[in-house]
């Protein structure tokens, strides 16, 4: 690929993508010691959405002590800049280091894209901790990617994806798991274990960056954080907030210390229950349906890699809940005999 140079934007802010995940991540880790701040960006997007996204930042005011930014979507669609100190995240490292007993001798293995600041925190934390990150060579992570890496840190799709892998046959030496970014199915947790995988699941924002997490006892605070609920919405007190959100949209909020955004949970015993986010309840024929909870039932369907649940107008219903799958490229008829079975047997009719 023909790299070219990318614009810059509000002075500091250097705009970063490539094909190659690996190189664009340790670009945005020399753009960080240069004192700059990396903006990474999706290289699928077209030079249209790319150059809006820049332009969108241009003439923005930028904290001095901003050091790294992300991009995560609002509800207009159009992305919002998330800025963050490199601080927010180093006070976070030692916890999974310790946790996970890492040292220099192990290798990270990156799955998320890039432009999540999932990717960004993974990134840092390996320069942070001393030891060594790549990510997968394609879009799909493959044997050869997993066959030095002692850490992933991913989704829940890609730990998926790792345990497919080593059910497969193709040898891997990896200990441990980070995943974020989604509710992670128990059983996919007790697949992982059985392969000797400690996981630490853990749930994040851009915004908030850890929040909780969960090491097979359910979700609590994470050292340092803390939490509370108003009104059925989760509020987080912690240093690890960002500095500042250019653009509009989103569900984020800050009142004096406490920050949200937006999620709907229950807290009992300090354990935490999500509940879905407080802007993406589909209301159907006087019924309010949380997509997230129906979510974790199709995801754990054998066959289906990925679940969106959205709201489809209706006339009469005002909204009829509809479902998106990924499957794993099998027999398509077979998964959704089998989605359709689940859904019967762990899903209300009412």
């Amino acid at each position: 690929m023909t790299h070219r140079p990318e614009p810059v934007l509000a002075g500091r802010v250097r705009p970063l993508r490539d094909r190659d995940h690996e190189r664009v991540l340790r670009e945005a880790l020399a753009v960080r010691r240069a004192g700059d701040i990396p903006l990474i960006g999706d290289e699928r997007w077209s030079e249209d959405q790319w150059r809006g996204v820049v332009e969108h930042a241009t003439g923005a005011i930028v904290p001095d002590e901003a050091e790294w930014a992300a991009l995560t979507s609002g509800s207009t669609g159009r992305p919002r800049i998330i800025l963050r100190t490199q601080q927010s995240w180093d006070m976070s490292y030692p916890f999974l280091d310790e946790w996970g007993g890492l040292t220099p001798a192990d290798t990270m293995l990156i799955a998320a894209h890039p432009v999540s600041s999932m990717a960004s925190y993974a990134a840092s934390h390996a320069a942070h901790s001393g030891f060594p990150f790549n990510t997968p060579v394609k879009h799909r992570m493959g044997p050869g990617d997993i066959a030095s890496a002692t850490i992933l840190h991913g989704t829940p799709w890609h730990l998926r994806d790792l345990l497919d892998l080593l059910d497969a046959g193709h040898p891997s030496p990896m200990r441990v798991a980070f995943v974020g970014g989604d509710r992670l199915p128990q059983q996919l947790r007790h697949r992982a274990e059985h392969r000797g995988i400690r996981v630490l699941g853990y749930f994040g924002a851009a915004e908030l960056s850890m929040v909780a997490i969960d090491d097979g006892d359910g979700l609590r605070a994470f050292p340092g954080v803390d939490l509370q609920t108003r009104d059925g919405v989760l509020w987080a007190r912690t240093d690890q907030r960002a500095l500042a959100v250019l653009g509009t949209g989103g569900a984020y909020r800050v009142r004096g210390a406490w920050a949200t955004v937006g999620d709907r949970a229950d807290i009992a015993d300090g354990r935490l229950s999500l509940r879905g986010r407080s802007d993406d309840a589909i209301q159907t024929a006087g019924a309010t349906v949380l997509p997230n909870d129906i979510e974790e039932v199709l995801a754990s369907v054998h066959g289906v890699h990925a679940a969106t649940v959205i709201g489809v107008p209706d006339e009469r219903a005002g909204q009829l809940v509809a479902a998106a799958l990924e499957t794993d490229g099998g027999d398509t008829t077979q998964v959704l005999e089998r989605v359709k079975s689940i859904a019967r047997a762990q899903l209300t009719h009412d």
